[in-house]
């Protein structure tokens, strides 16, 4: 097992003095052996590339169980007791013995300072998910107005990152339950119903917002004369057993984000965005 001071001498810097951060989601730790090996090789790849940081955006476990965590604090041990990881609860960590306090303790809304970035994490899950057939998330007044309230107090020099579970923006049906679950109108798989309001409220103040809940990988920029904010969605990690990584410098994105491979019994590799055919590339659309 890895440690801090093993993680420390294995680092290789960033170009052009650029710190690097990576984002991780929809593990589902105990829904299959193999999720739990591509978790392992995931943090062999983020270890090994040396990024500062990573956030993990919800449905760490598959059935909520502390048994499903513990899972994760094995395979990610070397990161964690570095410090080097934030993590937001998603709607399967409520299920069976409620993840949720270990995972976020505290208020709804709450913000990391991390090599660089002023992270603001947002819960947005509620007692509702404890229930499988309600996945939906929740996104309430007094959370945005919070969310407001931290973002007025971000350092300079800082990339400010808002981390959350359930999507923002409406996002294609994945499979035939999500098509089924749209056309009946429920909101199981519907983005946040404030998703747009929260959008409209943080531009100008906000670069990247990252999320999980959907296992398709998805980019899209949101932006007018106000600014812009880039919102990404990781897809499921153990699923693409890749994920995203992303440079910053100064409080801003340097260049584009971009994938790194983790295949088991393989070397990670860099992967070329075109190679996740269902992600397009980033798109503008208006929020309200």
């Amino acid at each position: 097992m890895m440690n801090a001071q093993a993680i420390a001498k294995m680092r290789v810097a960033s170009p052009k003095g650029t710190r690097r951060f990576a984002h991780v989601s929809d593990l589902h730790l105990g829904r299959a052996p193999k999720d739990e090996v591509r978790a392992i090789q995931l943090c062999r790849a983020l270890v090994g590339l040396g990024v500062d940081h990573v956030v993990v955006t919800g449905d760490i476990t598959h059935r909520g169980h502390r048994r499903e965590l513990a899972l994760f604090e094995r395979a990610f041990a070397p990161l964690l007791e570095a410090g080097e990881v934030t993590m937001v609860p998603g709607n399967h960590d409520r299920l069976g013995d409620d993840l949720g306090d270990r995972l976020m303790p505290g208020p709804r809304v709450q913000t990391e300072l991390a090599d660089g970035l002023y992270i603001v994490r947002v819960n947005s899950t509620g007692p509702h998910n404890r229930s499988w057939i309600a996945g939906h998330g929740a996104l309430e007044p007094e959370d945005i107005d919070a969310i407001d309230d931290v973002l007025d107090a971000a350092p300079a020099g800082h990339l400010t990152v808002i981390a959350l579970h359930h999507h923002v923006v409406p996002l294609p049906d994945e499979h035939a339950v999500e098509r089924l679950s749209t056309f009946l109108g429920w909101p199981f798989t519907s983005e946040l119903a404030r998703g747009h309001e929260l959008l409209a409220r943080v531009r100008g103040r906000c670069s990247v917002v990252l999320h999980g809940h959907r296992h398709v990988p998805r980019g899209v920029q949101i932006g007018d004369h106000r600014g812009v904010v880039q919102v990404y969605n990781a897809g499921s990690s153990t699923g693409l057993g890749a994920f995203r990584v992303f440079e910053h410098a100064g409080g801003a994105l340097v260049g584009e984000p971009w994938w790194l491979q983790a295949t088991p019994g393989a070397a990670p590799s860099a992967v070329a965005p075109e190679d996740f055919t269902a992600e397009p590339a980033p798109i503008a659309i208006a929020a309200t």
